[in-house]
């Protein structure tokens, strides 16, 4: 049977991007200590609790997928920005794009009784029109409890990432990312996963943080999860990872508004949560205005 490699917290970001390129997956050990992983459910579990369990078979009927977490956690803030998974986000999708963007934040958890969901790549949500060539997300799910095979820990297939779509794993090329509470599996949006069946008695819980090409649509809507109200509060890298920045050039200006006849007409989001060169933007500035 496979297995995925586990590095430790430390790791590399060229040690990283080697097995994720290779593999197309691999484990972090104990990233977050007793403290973070309680912080976060203290923060979070209300709002998990409250959420309703899917309503088909992929999202799981015995499944709850609770989001926004940015502006529900300062915990979930500082795990979308740790700089081991940042770093290593930003090397691998590089040689897509000028940028990298988070695309979705989500609890999944996984109750009693939740059966095995329909293995798939994550890269399937832009559908047909995502070229092969292209690799589109470098995606994380952080243990929130115990990730055993017994509860649903998350199935993978270690060098799945060059199959054609239609290709049928064998059990024998599917393994489980076993892992402790606190560890994150790290896998690209090419991989083929899939949710565990959970046979135990309790709650299996992930948190799903996604990251993506600058210049495409989030799966989560951050600028609806996260409006500038609440955004201008943030750190200047989290807004831009939020999306609050140019995309690529020419990709994400707008013209604000609120002022009609005034200049500036053509801005970078940035401007809409901090404060930056009010000029009128064109070019270049499109991108440097957001370095600010």
């Amino acid at each position: 049977m496979p297995s995925l490699q586990k590095l430790p917290a430390t790791a590399s970001t060229d040690k990283i991007i080697e097995i994720i390129s290779r593999d197309g997956a691999l484990i972090l050990e104990n990233v977050l200590g007793a403290a973070e992983l309680k912080q976060f459910r203290q923060e979070l579990d209300p709002y998990m609790e409250a959420t309703e369990n899917g309503r088909d078979k992929f999202s799981g009927h015995q499944t709850t997928r609770t989001g926004s977490l940015i502006t529900r956690s300062a915990q979930a803030r500082d795990m979308v920005m740790n700089k081991t998974v940042v770093d290593a986000a930003n090397a691998f999708l590089a040689p897509y794009c000028q940028r990298i963007q988070l695309h979705l934040t989500q609890i999944i958890r996984l109750k009693p009784g939740q059966g095995k969901q329909m293995i798939h790549r994550d890269r399937w949500a832009w559908g047909k029109y995502m070229q092969d060539n292209i690799e589109p997300q470098f995606n994380t799910i952080w243990a929130i409890t115990d990730f055993t095979e017994e509860n649903g820990a998350t199935q993978v297939v270690p060098g799945s990432t060059a199959w054609p779509d239609d290709r049928k794993a064998k059990p024998e090329e599917i393994c489980q990312a076993t892992m402790s509470a606190g560890s994150v599996l790290l896998y690209s949006g090419s991989v083929f996963h899939t949710g565990g069946e959970n046979k135990s008695s309790s709650d299996r819980i992930g948190a799903n943080l996604t990251y993506t090409l600058g210049w495409l649509r989030q799966e989560e809507n951050q600028y609806l999860s996260c409006p500038p109200e609440l955004v201008r509060e943030y750190p200047t890298e989290l807004q831009d990872m939020l999306g609050y920045t140019m995309g690529q050039y020419a990709m994400g200006y707008y013209t604000p508004p609120e002022l009609p006849g005034k200049q500036p007409e053509c801005v970078s989001p940035a401007f809409a949560v901090r404060e930056v060169d009010s000029a009128a933007l064109g070019g270049e500035d499109l991108l440097d205005a957001t370095k600010q």
